[in-house]
């Protein structure tokens, strides 16, 4: 017996009935050898951290544009903050904690640079509209690796779909990151407000401290638990917790990200849509690996896979080489 049938065996052994097991996945849509120490969870894990989309995640704004302080949020410290949660909670019920990191790790890959901000560009250029949870599917099954994909589980790919609460997880993993999701950024976002001095700890509503807590890791803390004791049937927070959750998200819209300097959400807005204009327009400029998918999209697909995959700082680079005059030297 080999130390992955060694895991799997144990998986049956020690996980809830409801609980996804690496032996009964469906499978990846290109076979694969199996390896002799890892799941098939195991080695999607591993294929998405070792990922280029993965390591870009660091320099991408979570919600706060260009911040000047080192203690904001990035992408990638969401995507870990997501996944510490998700595997606090999948340990609890006794899920596949494999499983629930695979799909936390890679849920934001496809997260275009400015945050929400150049999400919102992005979806008003494309044909069809640009959604972050699809762009990150289109990461892992086609953009990675030179165009052939990082071919991950279904199950992994399902819970990076999923994600987002327009779409049901078809495994209970699925639902804790879809959750643990919420749990991060709301927490996260309110404190890096209060950091960038948007909001102050009086303006918060006295749901969010007479509810879930007066700190930001005692209401995760309370979420986390929440979930916990509630997830019997299907994986959810109690009626009233669930409620308080969608309250602070609509104070969230309303006070953190559309009260972001409006004119610097113009400026990402605007420098979006130039470089998307000037590559659908000249798209011999594209590096070779995109440029060699135009006989398998369209040329707005391309330059939108294109942008979306840049880092803030690159993207603001790639700017000012086209469009910012250079310094003459007489």
């Amino acid at each position: 017996m080999t130390i992955r049938e060694r895991y799997e065996q144990q998986e049956f052994d020690i996980l809830s009935p409801l609980a996804t097991k690496s032996q009964n996945t469906r499978g990846r849509n290109k076979p694969a050898e199996k390896c002799s120490i890892r799941t098939e969870f195991q080695k999607d894990r591993d294929r998405i951290t070792h990922s280029k989309a993965f390591r870009r995640l660091k320099h991408k704004t979570q919600v706060f544009i260009s911040p000047e302080g080192d203690h904001y949020r990035t992408r990638l410290t969401h995507t870990l903050e997501v996944t510490q949660i998700a595997r606090t909670i999948a340990r609890a019920l006794r899920l596949n904690e494999d499983l629930t990191e695979a799909i936390a790790l890679g849920h934001d890959l496809g997260h275009t640079p400015f945050g929400h901000t150049g999400e919102d560009a992005l979806n008003h250029l494309l044909p069809g509209g640009f959604r972050h949870n699809e762009q990150s599917v289109r990461v892992v099954e086609f953009l990675e690796n030179n165009g052939l994909g990082l071919n991950l589980t279904a199950e992994v790919v399902d819970g990076i779909l999923s994600h987002r609460t327009v779409c049901d997880p078809n495994t209970p993993e699925g639902s804790v990151v879809q959750i643990s999701d919420k749990i991060a950024y709301m927490n996260h976002d309110v404190d890096d407000a209060i950091r960038a001095k948007i909001l102050s700890p009086g303006d918060l509503p006295p749901y969010l401290s007479d509810l879930l807590g007066q700190t930001p890791s005692a209401r995760i803390d309370f979420l986390v638990k929440n979930l916990v004791e509630n997830s019997t049937e299907k994986i959810a927070l109690s009626d009233d917790v669930a409620q308080t959750i969608r309250k602070l998200k609509i104070f969230l819209n309303d006070n953190v990200y559309v009260n972001q300097n409006v004119k610097e959400r113009q400026k990402i807005s605007t420098m979006l849509q130039l470089l998307f204009e000037y590559y659908i327009s000249h798209p011999e400029l594209l590096p070779t690996e995109f440029k060699n998918r135009f006989s398998l999209s369209t040329p707005e697909r391309i330059v939108a896979d294109y942008i979306a995959g840049m880092t803030d700082r690159f993207a603001m680079k790639q700017f000012s080489d086209i469009f910012i005059p250079s310094v003459w030297e007489v």
